[in-house]
């Protein structure tokens, strides 16, 4: 007799409540859990997750004592110790941001606990957790912080209308532009190739071709432009290579993300947040989805922010949450996270 697979457990955090966080993560289960056979927490304020539900006309989910406590529904509600939020809320308000981290690290010791097979997190504002007085770089950082500095990367990726797919991992994540240039390292850069060779595997890629960008235009015009393509980034290309990894590089981003986007590779390291976000959002604004690569769980979200212009009006797009869910879910299914050491 066959063995039935073994169910998935997703927790989904809030985020933000002052923002569309709540909006698109019901929105999106709403669409998700009618698909599969995975059994969703949804972690946060109840009572905000009761008023969402109102609003938007849709069932409230079963609130439940523990993560191991929801029996067999698809979606549940578990909410964290901690004081309930005000019904009344101004955006980006303290006990927002202060709640999201709350809700942000209790799942994610879940997922450390084994009660957990992995998490996608609704959009947080960094301003606003900066500005309740918490340490924040953002929530890639903050996950792996918690998981113990396992060498992780941020990897945006996602299909245009047409279904050609975009992949983009970060050899830097959230720094200013001017602080670039000196935190780009041989060795980070090639914990960079290497996580996004082991990503091609878990997706489950036929190959898994990377291409390296140059930090300066032109990729440094053989060194009249910067020496950074010389002296760092090329030489952390061929210590990938040398490894057995299919990587060329590095070449003049302006160019290099056409010759993705028409099929000649399958990812691209880029150098900075901006150089790898704009070419994914241009095609993939609605369908991208932010995976965290590395942690000893699965972590995705969906590409883009708390939007609080719009929050609480019911027009929000749950597409790019969708796709987070969804991704999260194929990654959990193909087993569970297994550690690779990575040279830092």
């Amino acid at each position: 007799m066959p063995i039935a697979p073994a169910l998935r457990h997703l927790g989904i955090t809030l985020g933000d409540v002052t923002g569309i966080g709540p909006e698109v993560a019901l929105k999106a289960l709403h669409i998700a859990r009618e698909k599969d056979g995975t059994r969703y927490v949804l972690v946060g304020d109840f009572g905000i997750i009761q008023k969402t539900c109102l609003t938007l006309g849709l069932e409230i989910p079963r609130r439940i004592g523990s993560i191991g406590g929801q029996g067999d529904e698809k979606l549940a509600v578990w909410t964290p110790p901690g004081e309930p939020l005000p019904r009344s809320l101004s955006p980006g308000c303290p006990e927002a941001a202060h709640a999201a981290v709350r809700w942000l690290k209790a799942t994610a010791e879940s997922c450390l606990a084994g009660q957990l097979d992995g998490i996608v997190t609704a959009p947080v504002s960094k301003e606003a957790i900066l500005c309740a007085g918490i340490p924040f770089v953002g929530q890639t950082e903050y996950l792996t912080a918690v998981a113990g500095e396992p060498a992780t990367g941020m990897m945006l990726l996602g299909p245009d209308d047409r279904g050609r797919w975009l992949r983009v991992l970060l050899a830097t994540t959230h720094l200013p532009l001017k602080d670039v240039a000196a935190r780009l390292s041989r060795p980070g850069i090639v914990q960079s190739i290497r996580l996004a060779h082991q990503a091609c595997g878990r997706l489950g890629l036929s190959r898994s071709r990377i291409a390296v960008c140059g930090l300066n235009p032109h990729a440094g015009e053989g060194g009249k432009m910067g020496r950074e393509e010389i002296e760092t980034i090329g030489p952390a290309v061929e210590d990938a290579r040398r490894g057995g990894i299919d990587v060329e590089g590095p070449y003049s981003a302006d160019t290099l993300f056409h010759r993705v986007y028409r099929g000649d590779y399958d990812v691209v390291v880029a150098m900075y947040h901006d150089q790898g976000l704009v070419p994914l959002k241009m095609v993939a604004f609605d369908s991208g989805v932010n995976w965290t690569v590395g942690l000893p769980f699965i972590r995705t979200s969906p590409d883009h922010g708390t939007a609080y212009d719009i929050a609480g009006r019911g027009i929000a797009n749950p597409s790019s949450m969708v796709a987070a869910i969804e991704m999260a879910a194929q990654l959990v299914g193909k087993g569970p996270v297994v550690n690779r050491e990575i040279e830092k």
